[in-house]
């Protein structure tokens, strides 16, 4: 059963469309993810769903009343949406359990239970100005939660987050929605925050929704190159090179480009389904190593290996499994 409808949503701002003609549906304890580029409309989408921001012309259905936007109402925001800014502040001057009380609406037990979650039992006496910016951001959090929302917006909630609050962060949205069953809609720059989180990914640009699908489907088969770019680094090989790669199975004359994700790319040993080339650059990168190779018709394509027993120099063969090849 679907808990959010939205319809035709457009925005200008200047004479120019920040939101054009979006709709979509998203059923119940759903986790959908929003990538774009800075300035794609990712959060006023969310803005106008949380009723923080009020579109030109469409409507957002939640659980089945719509919401109303901030011209039309006295205190902007819709009972039952929480919504997280990466611009979140608390109160000065407080105890961190004085800012949660004023916005409890659960019993003591279940707030409890959503401190516990978030990891901030230890950080209820301290005082708000005595917080770390991680640990605010999980306090602000819980203050959302525990207003007991059914649909939770977060918007690029772990930027500004070193790498350790970063980890804990993701571990208690997790948490949240294993152990609340909420629905959630993410927005992220970064694709480590998204794909392995979301059962549906959205992929914005210029107000409108270029691709929605899986995942691992959007990572694997992206429209063109701006949603390949989004979610990492890629392979293209333009069609007037391919005739150089006749020897990897699958590959078609179609008129568009080659594409494949670096670790696609394997390096074998001599066979007739593999492609000679000289290792260009071996780059470590922590959990993997980026190996640069030029192939025939100097193109250079980019293998990624877990572990690395080439170097700078070396003949290596390249290999691509026929159902990973995907043309745009």
């Amino acid at each position: 059963m679907e808990l959010l409808k939205v319809s035709g949503i457009s925005k200008q701002q200047a004479g120019a469309f920040i939101l054009k003609d979006i709709s979509f549906t998203l059923p119940r304890f759903r986790k959908m993810a929003i990538a774009g580029e800075t300035g794609s409309g990712k959060s006023t989408l969310l803005k106008v769903i949380a009723g923080l921001a009020q579109p030109d012309s469409g409507q957002v259905l939640f659980e089945n009343k719509r919401v109303e936007g901030p011209n039309e109402v006295l205190i902007p925001g819709h009972a039952g949406i929480a919504y997280l800014s990466q611009y979140f502040e608390l109160r000065h001057n407080y105890r961190v359990e004085e800012i949660l009380s004023y916005a409890n609406q659960l019993a003591d037990e279940d707030a409890k239970n959503i401190y516990a979650i978030c990891r901030i039992d230890h950080l209820l006496h301290r005082r708000t100005d005595e917080l770390s910016g991680g640990e605010a951001q999980r306090i602000a959090l819980a203050r959302l939660l525990t207003t007991a929302p059914r649909l939770l917006l977060l918007d690029e909630p772990f930027s500004n987050l070193d790498m350790i609050h970063k980890q804990l962060l993701k571990s208690v949205i997790h948490d949240i929605g294993e152990s609340l069953q909420l629905t959630c809609m993410l927005v992220s720059h970064d694709p480590q925050d998204i794909l392995s989180w979301a059962d549906e990914l959205f992929i914005m640009k210029a107000g409108q929704i270029l691709q929605r699908g899986a995942p691992q489907q959007v990572y694997y088969q992206p429209v063109n190159a701006y949603a390949a770019g989004l979610l990492g680094r890629y392979n293209l090989v333009p069609p007037d090179r391919l005739r150089h790669f006749s020897a990897l199975p699958g590959i078609v004359p179609t008129g568009k480009s080659l594409f494949a994700r670096p670790e696609q790319f394997t390096l074998s040993s001599p066979q007739a389904n593999a492609l000679k080339g000289y290792v260009l650059a071996v780059t470590f990168w922590g959990g993997y190593y980026d190996i640069a190779v030029q192939l025939p018709g100097k193109t250079v394509v980019t293998a990624r290996m877990i572990t690395c027993d080439v170097k700078k120099g070396d003949t290596v063969y390249v290999a691509l499994r026929e159902q990973d090849t995907w043309y745009f």
